[in-house]
């Protein structure tokens, strides 16, 4: 598969006035765009700041994990606001900030039921195609969505496997205190393998990485700022008006962060091919795994709906 395809007929989003008047705009009460079963997206008028709440389907115990409806979605969206080169205006820099509607979760990561499946089966070509379109949409925030958008994750409950790698993709992690936050997928013999060890080593030494991937390492984002892999902390609650205040501050420099996304791209890049080079280890390392680490699969995934039925029925 190749990167995630722009649109067939992308449009161009309106300027919004000068650099002041979108500004303004930002903080502005956002309006609901486009309808997406898992998502809730919101969008400033100018179509400078979108906001996506994964897990929209929360309330039907839906698991807020990476199912494969909720991918659909969200690359669909991101695609829809994708400019090409020459649509984009010089100066105009945009937001997407990722965000969950699922109470105490972020996103679990993975979908353990789908991986349980297909490892059993021994289906190496579906289990390497969720993977490779996973690794499409987190190269896909890595980049900015192809250059002129900050990319912020909004974390106020479990961010855990695939999840925080996801959050791990995007240039600002903000964090509400008390959100747990790790990588658990040693749990059950793998590893996370959509992009965290590139991610990490771009924010902590290899070592260090390695370490937190290895042990498995669940703490709460206090710990995880500490090492530096949180960018901000806030205090429960605030997390959307801090996402708001980087957005804010970022727009008064517009040039110079629309320059940082091209020399991070040059001096600390994660490649297309080295993500799915590593996935495609993550794969092979899936499919060696034994019924016992499937067992453990299949309780966490039991926990889970568990979990999200009680939060739908409440």
């Amino acid at each position: 598969m190749g990167k995630l395809p722009l649109p067939l007929a992308a449009h161009t989003l309106p300027a919004g006035g000068d650099a002041e008047d979108r500004n303004m705009s930002m903080i502005e009460k956002l309006h609901r765009t486009r309808a997406y079963p898992t998502l809730r997206v919101e969008s400033d008028p100018a179509g400078d700041t979108h906001w996506m709440y994964m897990h929209n389907d929360h309330t039907q115990g839906a698991r807020p994990c990476f199912r494969t409806e909720l991918m659909d979605d969200m690359w669909s969206f991101l695609n829809s606001i994708t400019l090409r080169e020459n649509q984009r205006q010089s100066g105009r820099l945009r937001h997407v900030v990722l965000a969950s509607s699922a109470p105490h979760a972020f996103n679990l990561g993975g979908d353990l039921a789908l991986f349980s499946q297909l490892i059993r089966a021994n289906d190496r070509e579906h289990l390497l195609a969720y993977a490779r379109r996973c690794v499409e949409g987190v190269h896909h925030f890595h980049t900015g969505l192809g250059g002129d958008v900050r990319t912020i994750a909004l974390v106020q409950g479990d961010a855990l496997g695939g999840g925080l790698e996801l959050a791990l993709s995007c240039h600002t992690i903000v964090a509400e205190e008390g959100a747990e936050m790790g990588l658990p997928e040693v749990l059950f013999g793998l590893f996370p393998g959509m992009g965290a060890y590139s991610f990490l080593c771009k924010r902590v030494s290899p070592q260090l990485a390695e370490r937190l991937i290895l042990e498995g390492t669940i703490a709460p984002s206090e710990e995880w700022h500490r090492m530096g892999v949180v960018d901000i902390l806030v205090p429960k609650g605030e997390g959307d008006a801090a996402v708001n205040d980087v957005i804010r501050r970022q727009q008064r420099a517009p040039h110079a962060h629309l320059a940082m996304n091209a020399v991070r791209g040059i001096g600390q890049p994660v490649g297309y091919d080295e993500l799915m080079g590593i996935t495609e280890v993550w794969v092979d390392t899936a499919l060696a795994l034994g019924d016992r680490a499937l067992k453990t699969m299949e309780r966490i995934v039991r926990a889970q709906e568990r979990r999200s039925g009680t939060e739908a029925a409440a």
